[in-house]
């Protein structure tokens, strides 16, 4: 392009060009954008809503062995007196 013979049109045209094309690929990433943020918003109107119960982590096995000294009912594959078995 860095021809002497080149008319400044010419040059004015190919920018031109080069410029429509970055436009181009400019909004085709807003839309992109657009649809991830409809899709992030939409998501979370589906989300279900939180349980009315919470599941407690990490229970330890001194805490485990002693629950059914502190009144708490065994579940049904441990029968009432019998000591649980813990790896």
């Amino acid at each position: 392009m860095n021809d002497p013979e080149s008319s400044r049109p010419a040059l004015l045209r190919f920018l031109e060009r080069v410029q429509e094309r970055d436009l181009a690929c400019t909004r085709r990433w807003i839309a992109e954008e657009q649809r991830c943020e409809t899709e992030r918003l939409r998501g979370g109107e589906r989300r279900p809503a939180a349980p009315d119960w919470l599941l407690e982590q990490g229970l330890s096995r001194d805490a485990a062995l002693r629950m059914p000294a502190d009144g708490v009912e065994a579940c049904g594959g441990v029968l009432a007196g019998q000591r649980a078995r813990v790896p």
